[in-house]
């Protein structure tokens, strides 16, 4: 497998599930600032010009997070990080689709990308505020639903990596302090060696 990255960003998710699974992979590293994913090459690949992607040893790419995680923990079982049960499944699918759809794409992504939701450089600061309120009213509802297990499900779970990726923006990024139950949770997840080892191609 090879997998493509940039630093800082939602593949860092991804990153840590790799290295959960312990299976062997390549990584490759993009350069967004010098627009290495919208390269020819890249885009061949992947040609919405973002990351993380995966390329899979037949040769076939999948993209998208909860694509990516979902066919890792079911393909490489053995952490169980998807499992069967549906309801757990549901309660999985659940998290990640707010932290991803909502959390991300609607409130992280204005903070980052104001240009993609105002036409006029005079909304930026309005746009990257909203943003900041989306994504923070968002960790917000994820800490209160958090429940009373160490991760997410009380297993690990993919649902962690989406998780997981929020908090880290939110610390290294945005420099908040994290509500109490998603600290715990960071603070559980930055001790796992997966993790440790993955923060020093991100930071």
């Amino acid at each position: 497998m090879k997998f493509y990255y940039a630093p800082g960003t939602c593949a860092i998710g991804i990153h840590v599930l790799l290295e959960e699974i312990g299976e062997p992979y390549e990584s490759q590293k993009l350069d967004l600032a010098a627009k290495q994913q919208f390269s020819e090459g890249y885009l061949a690949l992947n040609p919405k010009g973002k990351v993380p992607t995966l390329q899979r040893d037949d040769g076939s790419v999948l993209t998208e997070f909860q694509a990516i995680s979902a066919w890792l923990a079911r393909t490489f079982p053995r952490g169980n990080l998807f499992p069967d049960d549906p309801d757990r499944q549901a309660r999985i699918l659940e998290v990640m689709d707010y932290a991803v759809g909502t959390v991300h794409m609607q409130g992280f992504a204005r903070y980052i990308r104001p240009h993609s939701f105002a036409p006029n450089e005079s909304d930026y600061e309005k746009v990257r505020a909203q943003g900041v309120e989306i994504f923070s009213k968002g960790l917000s509802l994820l800490d209160r639903h958090f429940g009373n297990g160490p991760y997410v499900i009380g297993a690990l779970s993919i649902a962690d990596m989406a998780l997981f990726y929020l908090e880290f923006w939110a610390v290294e990024r945005l420099m908040q302090t994290l509500p109490v139950n998603l600290a715990a949770h960071y603070q559980r997840m930055t001790s796992r060696a997966a993790v440790q080892g993955v923060l020093k191609a991100h930071r």
